[in-house]
């Protein structure tokens, strides 16, 4: 069976170097956890780094948080559906949202519940996915400060999950600026101005942080070290807390070229033929994962002697070449995996989890 790792001492140290961070730049910072898909073996591990704060995108993942340790504070970090209201209250301390009915059904059920229930309002700064929009939040504030057992926490936004739009010093500056707006004119205190994500960071080392921006969400950075804003990595970050193993269940002398009359593939490709390949041949290894559990642009070998072939719903094939290293059934291939790899995989029931201590 397939299985992916998490290494317990490599995530600490990508915690330790974000905390400290973070630390001395006087901002708070929440974990956001949707990449570990509720996976309480790994969702124990985080917790058990000190952390305080957790985000998540499901409520069921937030449940999974409060049974493993009822004190973290839970934050909601997207809109929620009318059907989750009773549950985010009851499982989330926060939550970011952006429409005034979803608020006050909010409010209505955290007087059900006899809880205050928190929120930070988020605000469209251009990525346009979720935020209201600058010129209703003033309008919007004043409508939700009138809102029992509803306390505004935050203001924030959101940047580079849509369609890229970069956090820059200027956009964070106008976040700041509408902090400062709604406490002159609400006599209100914000205690977040929650502006930072893991796309966001650079902005620190290059000193164009603004110094009203506290409050961080990440997630992306802390488990692959990557440096979003450049699509590379921190050096001084790991960025192989995770690994992908997979066995070979086959390995054969083929020729490169199929045969036969052609059509699409299962994945809807359809095969270009290559003269030159005719009647040649190459030793191909299948491994028990496929389309199924992640797609094959998220995977990489570790040998960078093999190479992909092609895929089908529950195995992928790839080139050994002359299989100089002699390659047989029952080996394991070892395989890195960027952001949406890892969450496909985690996410995949048929592929096993295991921390590496």
């Amino acid at each position: 069976m397939a299985y992916i790792t998490l290494d317990v001492k490599k995530l600490k140290e990508n915690f330790d170097f974000l905390d400290k961070l973070f630390i001395k730049n006087d901002i708070q910072w929440s974990v956001v956890s949707k990449l570990l898909c509720g996976n309480k073996d790994y969702l124990s591990v985080l917790l058990n780094l000190g952390i305080t704060q957790v985000c998540d995108s499901r409520v069921s993942n937030l449940e999974t948080i409060k049974s493993i340790n009822p004190n973290i504070e839970t934050i909601y970090i997207k809109p929620p559906a009318k059907q989750a209201i009773e549950s985010v209250v009851k499982f989330a301390d926060v939550s970011m949202n952006t429409e005034i009915k979803t608020i006050m059904m909010l409010s209505k059920e955290a007087q059900k519940q006899k809880k205050v229930h928190k929120i930070i309002i988020m605000i469209e700064l251009g990525d346009l996915r979720e935020g209201v929009m600058g010129e209703d939040f003033m309008k919007f504030y004043e409508k939700v400060f009138k809102l029992k057992n509803i306390e505004v926490v935050g203001i924030g936004t959101n940047l580079s999950c849509l369609y890229g739009v970069l956090p820059n010093h200027d956009k964070l500056i106008q976040l700041s600026l509408y902090e400062q707006l709604i406490e002159a004119k609400f006599d209100r205190q914000i205690p977040y101005v929650s502006g930072g994500s893991s796309v966001t960071i650079p902005l620190i080392f290059q000193n164009l942080l603004p110094k009203g921006i506290n409050h961080f969400r990440v997630g992306e950075t802390l488990f692959l070290g990557t440096d979003v804003y450049n699509n590379t990595t921190f050096s001084r970050m790991n960025h192989d807390v995770f690994r992908l193993y997979s066995e070979i269940i086959e390995v054969t002398e083929k020729p490169i070229m199929p045969m036969g009359e052609m059509g699409t593939n299962v994945d809807g490709g359809s095969f270009e033929m290559d003269e030159e390949s005719i009647g040649k041949t190459m030793y191909r290894a299948i491994i028990d994962i496929g389309l199924l559990d992640v797609e094959k642009k998220h995977i990489e070998p570790v040998d960078p002697d093999i190479s992909f072939v092609g895929a089908s719903s529950d195995m992928f094939v790839f080139d050994l070449g002359d299989n100089k290293k002699k390659y047989n059934v029952g080996d394991i291939l070892e395989f890195k995996l960027d952001y949406m790899g890892t969450l496909r995989v985690i996410n995949s029931k048929y592929i096993d989890k295991r921390v590496k201590k």
